[in-house]
């Protein structure tokens, strides 16, 4: 990181504003920053020594969903159910170092995606209060599920039958955004996702509706038909995982603007290393299947003009801090993105979703920046090297 200053030079081989690609042949640019904003930017004056030289400039990277009280580098599963036992200041420790380790990758905002111990709530007050620190953190607080139901290390019960409204209503005076547990997780082994719908499309739409009036946006964790059906009727703002979409729910949720964060890493994890899990031939062939036909949906959404955003759900076993946004990013790629699509989706995209400043590299925009040693546009390898955080 540079030394702030009263005004800092960057001069750039190229860089990636964060909607469009300006590349080396059209000669270095100088990003001029004051006061945190960038207030000029031009053709590299040869006469002027800049404070940072770069290969290559983008806006920080964005993660959003991501768990910051897991280590996703603890892989035995029986070590992470106990890490649920542990006490409160063990676990603000280990989000403290993976809010560095996602620093260290180029990270700049990461939206948590709920803990039941207040872990997130305190890491947010931690870096809103240090104006050194390059990351900052939106958290939910405690999402929402029903009782019995899947998600209650990251959301409270709203009991069966009773109306979701002042739950929602109390959890807006604290959340940047409202989570919502709509359906449980997949069964690896029958490729389907176990149970039904955790809300219906009318108690979903008056959760939507309460977020709304308190000018929160909303973020389902959401796979299977039958959910990814009452998500996209009930108006929510953001489907995350959303494994086994179809067409017909990408255009309907292109008409209505609703993002999606397709969450690849943890699936592809359980894939790569089936041996953790002790997992059979049959049931990696069908992990298989799962993520060939979610990168081939994926694939279809940005043709469509689905809202795709990267979130990596880092945290998950097998899905480090920063690094594991980073191989999100590879999966969007894989999933034959092109660059300034997958890059889009990973730093201005879903700053605009969440009604932000998009941070991207223009005159009057914060300077939130992040530096390469090369061009990913050149060589994808890029992303994985070293990265500096500039502030001016």
């Amino acid at each position: 990181m540079t030394t702030p200053g009263s005004r800092t030079i960057v001069r750039a081989a190229s860089f990636f504003d964060g909607d469009r690609h300006h590349p080396p042949h059209l000669g270095p640019s100088d990003i001029v920053i004051s006061a945190g904003h960038i207030v000029a930017i031009g053709p590299a004056n040869p006469e002027v020594r800049p404070d940072v030289e770069a290969a290559f400039v983008m806006p920080g990277l964005v993660e959003a969903h991501a768990h910051i009280f897991l280590d996703g580098g603890e892989t035995d599963f029986a070590v992470r159910t106990e890490y649920l036992k542990a006490d409160p200041e063990t676990m603000v420790a280990t989000a403290r170092a993976n809010v560095t380790r996602a620093a260290s990758r180029g990270v700049t905002l990461v939206r948590d995606a709920g803990d039941r111990f207040g872990v997130n709530d305190r890491i947010r007050a931690e870096l809103a209060g240090d104006p050194a620190t390059s990351v900052r953190l939106r958290s939910p607080g405690l999402g929402v599920k029903r009782p019995r139901r899947y998600g209650g290390f990251m959301a409270r019960d709203v009991d069966d039958g009773v109306d979701p409204t002042a739950t929602i209503e109390a959890i807006v005076e604290s959340a940047d955004d409202v989570k919502v547990i709509l359906t449980g997780i997949i069964d690896f082994e029958t490729g389907t996702v176990k149970g039904p719908p955790q809300f219906s499309v009318p108690e979903l739409r008056a959760i939507v509706a309460a977020a709304h009036r308190a000018g929160k946006r909303t973020f389902a964790h959401c796979s299977g038909l039958d959910g990814l059906e009452v998500a996209v009727e009930a108006g929510i703002d953001s489907i995350e995982h959303g494994f086994f979409m179809t067409r017909d729910i990408l255009v309907r949720m292109a008409e209505k603007h609703i993002a999606w964060v397709p969450t690849v890493s943890p699936v592809h994890f359980q894939w790569a290393r089936p041996d953790l899990a002790g997992w059979s031939a049959a049931t990696i062939g069908t992990l298989r299947r799962i993520l060939d036909d979610h990168l081939d949906r994926i694939a279809l959404a940005d043709r469509l003009g689905v809202v795709l955003v990267a979130g990596s759900d880092a945290g998950s076993p097998g899905v480090p801090h920063g690094d594991g946004l980073v191989d999100e990013i590879f999966h969007l790629l894989d999933a034959g993105l092109s660059t300034t699509s997958a890059l889009t989706a990973a730093t201005t995209r879903p700053r605009r979703a969440w009604g932000l400043d998009p941070a991207s590299i223009r005159r009057g925009h914060p300077a939130e920046l992040v530096a390469l040693t090369a061009s990913p546009f050149h060589d994808s390898a890029a992303l994985r090297g070293p990265v500096t955080r500039i502030a001016g």
